[in-house]
């Protein structure tokens, strides 16, 4: 606009121009759009109001840009008053408002978020212009409401028309997002459990006798669960993605024992109750209402992928240290298209996420998920007389291990470690969600993201299932395992070393024919619960036992796995034995007939074991009687091939880990098979006995 001392023909002109009424009609539709998007709720109007928002801000760039450099040219000469003064501050934002709209525009389009910076940049812009133009535009048009001549009725003649035909063109630019708006047809959703849906556990409990339950207490469509691809495939959380695919998180419901052991069990018991195990294994089938009696496949295909999916975890609202999936889980909103992944719908998804985030960032980023608390839903189980039939007995117990153990300082974060600590370490990132102001040691700007490998103990299924990057995986597994893995987050409070040492303590010299006993101590050194941990009905950690003489022949041996991969009976072993109400050894995993154990050997953290073996010191005799020795009832191979003296004796201790033990595999496998869990030796030690005659010793 321009100052009303200017010439009568230059004051009507200006109101008269056309480039002046579509560049203020648009940038009016611009603001008016991007208001919307800042106050409006959630919704589909307000996703539309992001897209016209957008696209009619663009298409302002070149008209406004004409009209400023043409307004600038034609009034620059004119003398300084708070109107220019308004005009040139309202120029600036603009041109500040359309540079920030492009980078914002090309960081939805093109990258992995919008930055903070430039979107505050933005936000207070927008205000700052309003600010500005109002009373430029104001004082023109007030000036020019006084007066009685003839040119300043054309003036305020043609202010009218400038008004009527930027009120048009603010109404091309809002129209579409009414249009969108009233196009957009929602994926209809199934969240109403199958008519025939059976409830005998009770009306109001759908999902017993699993403890989980969502905010309806009705089902939720599996569509809603899953999709975890796309939160990688948008470019997001690529790297997430990539380790999330090979977690046992991811494969929870595809591992083959898992869906071994749940048909044998709705097999048994009725489909119904595997519901128990689905909460942690299985939700999204178990919330779309698959475990079912009328079910020939009790895990749909989406949780068969998925298992838990990147949507099932971070849409938990609530959860209770009591254990078996005691959680309660919330549907997510979705964005527009986001359920229909393919094709133009799947880019303005992905636009919509990052342009508009914040109902992404409501919805799936929560303090709760930083708490040992929120993985205690899980990571805690029980069975009762609901699964048994007789009575209560706990399972595997990793929250409760590590709440009462060293490692947890309540209120003092920095001398207590948590689960994501260990689980999730730190890894560099490109991420997103990179950053946490909310962890004691962090900040937002830190470039890291927490791993979502879930590092633990399966070294196994991974390359069985031959999932993508498994033999890397299984690789740091191991490695970790071993406690080679370095997290600097918490070097300080963590011990150097084997996560599980084994250190021989055994005589330094020994006579021929003397007994010789020694001892192999095991100690939980890095472990934030119990060592092993898990269903320790099928997971097997050993104490295996070599010594040699200086010829390389063995003397005697304990822990070593026969032709068919099992372990010698006698065997120092860490592992439990569950038994049913008969007395008979639960052997299946079936541990709903589980009513209590007839052996358990594990570590609790900071806590050692140790275990005792002996032999007797051979001699270079050949007499067959010499060569084997009796000791405890037993007689132990002493295979001497060459009639040269003992010298020494070499000892070696090894602690060995499997997460199958062969029966159960065999069983899964449908009878005897040539497939066998791998073994990670953890630690291992060795010492040399010295063998000296009597008066040497």
């Amino acid at each position: 606009m321009q100052d009303g001392r200017m010439s009568g023909p230059s004051r009507e002109s200006g109101w008269a121009s056309g480039l002046a009424a579509l560049s203020m009609g648009l940038l009016i539709a611009t603001t008016v759009t991007g208001l919307a998007v800042l106050w409006l709720p959630f919704s589909i109007t307000a996703q539309a109001s992001v897209i016209v928002h957008t696209v009619v801000g663009l298409i302002l760039v070149l008209p406004a840009t004409l009209y400023v450099w043409r307004h600038w040219g034609a009034y620059r000469p004119a003398q300084l008053t708070h109107v220019k003064l308004t005009g040139y501050l309202a120029m600036a934002l603009l041109a500040l408002l359309g540079v920030s709209g492009i980078v914002l525009t090309l960081q939805a389009t093109l990258g992995r978020r919008i930055s903070d910076a430039w979107d505050l940049i933005h936000l207070v812009g927008t205000f700052a212009l309003l600010a500005a133009t109002v009373p430029h535009v104001g004082a023109l048009v007030w000036r020019n409401r006084v007066g009685t001549t003839e040119l300043a009725e054309r003036v305020r003649a043609a202010q009218g028309r400038f008004g009527i035909r930027a009120a048009a063109w603010t109404v091309v630019g809002v129209l579409p997002v009414l249009a969108l708006t009233l196009a957009y047809r929602p994926v209809e959703l199934n969240n109403a459990l199958p008519d025939d849906y059976s409830r005998i556990y009770g009306e109001e409990r759908p999902f017993a006798p699993s403890l989980a339950r969502t905010t309806t207490n009705d089902a939720f469509d599996p569509r809603t669960m899953s999709g975890s691809e796309s939160c990688g495939t948008s470019k997001c959380h690529e790297e997430i993605l990539a380790e999330w695919q090979v977690s046992a998180h991811r494969y929870s419901a595809m591992d083959p024992g898992f869906r071994t052991v749940q048909a044998t069990m709705g097999a048994q018991n009725g489909p119904e109750s595997t519901r128990y195990c689905a909460g942690c294994h299985d939700p999204i089938s178990l919330f779309a209402g698959t475990k079912n009696l009328f079910e020939d496949e009790l895990t749909n295909p989406q949780g068969l992928d998925e298992g838990v999916s990147c949507i099932a975890c971070h849409s938990i609202a609530e959860t209770d240290v009591q254990g078996n999936a005691n959680y309660v889980i919330a549907q997510p909103v979705r964005y527009a298209y986001e359920l229909r992944p393919e094709g133009a719908g799947r880019l303005v998804r992905d636009f919509l996420i990052r342009a508009y985030p914040e109902k992404h960032l409501e919805t799936f980023s929560k303090r709760l998920f930083k708490s040992p608390e929120f993985c205690a839903a899980c990571h805690k189980q029980f069975v009762d007389e609901e699964i048994n039939q007789v009575g209560w007995v706990q399972l595997q117990n990793q929250f409760d291990n590590w709440r009462t153990s060293r490692w947890n300082e309540p209120g003092v974060p920095e001398e207590t470690i948590e689960c994501r600590e260990c689980h999730m370490p730190l890894q560099a990132s490109l991420d997103p969600g990179s950053g946490d102001e909310q962890d004691y040691n962090r900040d937002a700007f830190d470039g890291k993201h927490r791993s979502h490998r879930f590092l633990g103990a399966n070294q196994f299924v991974p390359l069985l299932l031959d999932l993508p990057g498994a033999a890397e995986h299984v690789a740091l597994t191991e490695q970790w395992l071993r406690g080679e893995i370095d997290i600097p987050e918490i070097a300080d409070k963590w011990r150097e070393g084997p996560a599980i040492p084994i250190e021989i303590d055994a005589p330094a010299r020994v006579a021929p024919g003397e007994e010789v006993a020694f001892t192999a101590r095991i100690v939980n050194n890095k472990a934030g619960h119990d060592f092993p941990t898990g269903p320790l009905d099928i997971i097997q950690a050993w104490v295996e036992i070599e010594v040699v003489d200086q010829d390389g022949r063995v003397i005697f041996e304990s822990g070593k796995r026969d032709e068919e991969h099992f372990i010698d009976e006698g065997s120092f072993i860490f592992k439990a034995e569950p038994v049913d109400r008969y007395g008979n050894l639960v052997d299946r995993h079936n541990l709903w007939e589980m009513v209590g154990v007839r052996y358990r050997r594990a570590l609790f953290p900071g806590f050692s074991d140790q275990a005792e073996f002996a032999f007797f010191c051979p001699t270079a005799s050949l007499d067959p009687d010499a060569v084997r020795v009796p000791y405890d009832g037993e007689r132990v191979a002493m295979d001497l091939d060459g009639g040269t003296a003992v010298g020494q004796l070499e000892v070696t201790a090894r602690l060995m880990y499997r997460k199958f033990d062969q029966f159960l595999l065999n069983f899964l496998a449908g009878g005897e098979s040539d497939l066998t869990a791998a073994v990670t030796v953890m630690s291992e030690d060795t010492k040399v006995i010295e063998v000296v005659g009597p008066a040497d010793r």
